[in-house]
């Protein structure tokens, strides 16, 4: 059977691979002839094979050639990250209109803005809690199972009779987490907040490995329905590997959200479907990075977190609305609509690429 995961890191490191050009770095003094063709040299670059007329030998060079290849790490950064967010339909055409010596890739610049995001996610520490931040954890965290307790009482009084089981199951052990979580309460507020979630996630644990014989997963496969099964037994285990496979299946978001976009252009003549292309790539950078800036905010907790969030809200499509408008040359009118339309179409592409991602992490 082939190994999905690899599949996916392989394509990924292949899609990375592919933005990689030859790195001319510095070039320093000119040498009379080219280190690489032997071609006599008259200025800063052999005109043959274009190759650097001066040899650097620096582990500073190499560092810069490090980052030149993954994302030409030069000026091109500063003057496309800036348009990238205030000019966004002006970069997307004019790289299309063949304007490129100037600006990143926007598929090396995809690329590495999604390594950099789930790096900087899985690596980002928790936001710490003193003793009040404990007391409303172990308060937020009543609420909740008292939430989900009310939740599974009213599933078993809908649940048909061949459900009513695994409705019975789901209430027991709802009815177990608001006890242990009432008695959390009560304890000591020397209790670390993180001992309080350990336990927690112990009990529902048990109670899952207990109950799992009597879940009634099925899906038509048996393989997938044990397959699930035994997810279930270890959530934080399948939570880690969804996270590795929403990565290394990133890239399936531009086929995904391609025909989307075209279907919005479908009587406009002009663009093609490599137009829309680099427009899904630099509007899913900037996503991308507003994902990250929010995060990065969201750590700090408070106020800034929830503005943040709030402003996100409103930057999205803002930000398409503006790159239609000057990618695609429009009246306003048509880019409102446009822009409507494009956030309708880009909650169902992320439904389709979360499902391909849980086939692909189940598979």
């Amino acid at each position: 059977m082939v190994d999905l995961e690899a599949v996916g890191g392989a394509a990924t490191g292949g899609l990375i691979g592919s933005t990689f050009e030859t790195p001319t770095g510095k070039a320093g003094d000119p040498h009379s002839a080219c280190a690489d063709c032997g071609t006599e040299t008259i200025g800063r670059f052999c005109h043959n094979c274009g190759n650097a007329s001066h040899v650097h030998r620096t582990l500073l060079h190499l560092g810069e050639e490090l980052l030149h290849g993954v994302m030409h790490f030069d000026s091109r950064t500063w003057r496309t990250l800036p348009r990238l967010v205030f000019r966004p339909g002006q970069l997307t055409r004019e790289w299309c209109l063949g304007k490129r010596t100037r600006y990143v890739s926007p598929l090396a610049m995809f690329l590495f803005t999604v390594f950099v995001m789930f790096m900087a996610l899985s690596y980002a520490p928790a936001p710490e809690s003193g003793e009040l931040g404990e007391q409303a954890a172990a308060a937020v965290d009543l609420a909740r199972r008292n939430s989900e307790l009310a939740n599974a009482k009213v599933a078993l009084a809908n649940a048909p009779p061949e459900e009513k089981a695994v409705a019975e199951a789901a209430v027991r052990t709802a009815e177990k987490n608001v006890a242990l979580a009432k008695q959390r309460v009560g304890k000591d507020n020397g209790v670390p907040v993180g001992q309080i979630r350990e336990e927690i996630q112990t009990e529902i644990k048990a109670d899952l490995k207990k109950e799992s014989g009597n879940l009634g997963i099925s899906t038509g496969s048996k393989k997938l329905d044990e397959k699930i099964k035994h997810k279930l037994d270890n959530p934080e285990l399948a939570i880690y590997k969804l996270q590795q496979t929403f990565y290394k299946f990133s890239f399936l978001l531009i086929p995904i959200s391609i025909p989307f976009v075209a279907l919005l252009f479908l009587w406009k003549r002009g663009f093609t479907l490599y137009d829309h292309g680099v427009f899904v790539l630099y509007s899913l950078t900037f996503m991308s990075l507003l994902i990250m800036v929010v995060a990065a905010l969201g750590r700090v907790g408070g106020a800034i977190g929830g503005l943040a969030l709030a402003a996100s809200t409103v930057i999205v499509p803002m930000h398409m609305y503006y790159q239609l408008q000057g990618a695609y040359g429009l009246r306003w009118f048509s880019t409102l609509w446009r822009t409507w339309f494009l956030l309708i179409f880009s909650f169902i592409a992320l439904t389709f690429f979360l499902l391909a991602i849980l086939w692909l992490g189940m598979a």
